[in-house]
């Protein structure tokens, strides 16, 4: 496990976190002293680059805010043109433990995407309204597309093996949702293994929750939508962008 953490990036896309990014690092830094660690700060306003480099991280900076999908993607990129081969996405506010980071990778023996799920179990994570109504069809809608089952696949908890993080690195989505639902059925659709393991969630260290009560009333049609538009890429065109990868 240790010769795979030393190829390990823990990328962390942060918007606006300086008040719980320099915990984080310091947090991931503790856990799992052996891997990188790389903040992609997306556009913030505030201080969180500046305390993000102090804290000890790379900081990689958007000159605005793409959303956590096109600073996973920049993350991505940065682990291929440096190496790595793994690739475990850590939110900066506090929420995920970087105690479980081994686990996910461990868990990459039989995988190529993992998913670090918080309806699996563990802890007490709970959502409610709409939210609620469309991680529960897409959890059906994934798990049958993975022939697994998937309870958790809006989770941002997630760790990428190597020929998922090449697929990743040239078609990681974006949009809103699609750095969640389209990012994993493009991955199965490529032909990828998508597997997940229980985790704990807790609560946010600072800074704002990037979704507010708006979001969530629209949030089962958006859910919706990222899935109809992942499904109507063409299997074809992924897997080959895998086998070329």
């Amino acid at each position: 496990m240790t010769s795979r953490l030393e190829h390990t990036l823990i990328v962390l896309p942060a918007l606006n976190e300086q008040e719980a990014i320099a915990g984080v690092i310091a947090e991931v830094h503790a856990a799992i002293p052996e891997a990188s660690v790389v903040v992609v700060d997306d556009g913030s306003s505030d201080r969180t680059a500046e305390v993000a480099a102090s804290a000890g991280a790379t900081v990689l900076a958007l000159p605005f805010n793409l959303g956590v999908g096109g600073a996973m993607r920049l993350g991505f990129k940065y682990a291929l043109e440096h190496g790595f081969s793994y690739v475990v996405q850590v939110d900066s506010d506090g929420q995920h433990d970087p105690a479980a980071v081994p686990e996910l990778l461990e868990a990459l023996d039989s995988a190529d995407v993992v998913l670090g799920a918080r309806f699996a179990g563990e802890g007490a994570y709970e959502a409610r309204g709409p939210r609620r109504w469309a991680m529960r069809v897409l959890a059906l809608s994934l798990s049958r597309l993975a022939g697994t089952k998937l309870t958790d696949t809006t989770s941002g908890f997630r760790a990428t093996g190597p020929r998922a993080l090449e697929l990743f690195a040239r078609t990681y989505p974006a949009e809103y949702l699609g750095d969640t639902v389209e990012s994993l059925v493009i991955a199965l659709r490529a032909g990828c293994t998508v597997r997940q393991v229980a985790v704990s969630m807790r609560t946010r260290a600072g800074g704002v929750p990037s979704h507010n009560p708006l979001k969530a009333a629209i949030y089962l049609g958006r859910a919706g939508m990222a899935l109809l538009v992942a499904l109507l890429r063409p299997r074809e065109t992924l897997r080959q962008e895998l086998a070329t990868a």
